[in-house]
């Protein structure tokens, strides 16, 4: 079994294999396939893709880094310089709003 934990985005769903593959090969891939979508708001991936979403911006336009080591040593300084600064993702959604989108996650408490 392949367990893929995914964001939320609307193609990340079973139904995809279907509309890539032939139905006999997208159900015998479905069937070796567990999905774990992540929180909407505020989930380790955003945050991951926001990151890398501030390294691309911050890279100059074309700059080309021609081999692996070279990447990992740029990488690495970038993130040296990002966390000295402590650089944080400012989080726009509230308490009261997760309590009132996620409701359904959640068991009722009232007895």
């Amino acid at each position: 079994m392949l367990v893929l934990v995914l964001d939320n985005l609307n193609t990340h769903s079973l139904a995809s294999l279907y509309e890539a593959f032939p139905a006999p090969e997208a159900k015998r891939l479905a069937m070796k396939v567990e999905l774990h979508d992540t929180p909407k708001h505020g989930s380790w991936l955003n945050m991951a893709e926001i990151e890398a979403s501030v390294l691309c911006r911050q890279c100059p336009d074309g700059q080309r880094i021609a081999d692996r080591e070279r990447l990992a040593s740029e990488l690495s300084a970038w993130a040296d310089r990002r966390n000295a600064k402590g650089a944080a993702i400012d989080w726009r959604f509230s308490l009261d709003d997760a309590r009132i989108k996620l409701k359904r996650l959640y068991p009722s408490t009232q007895l």
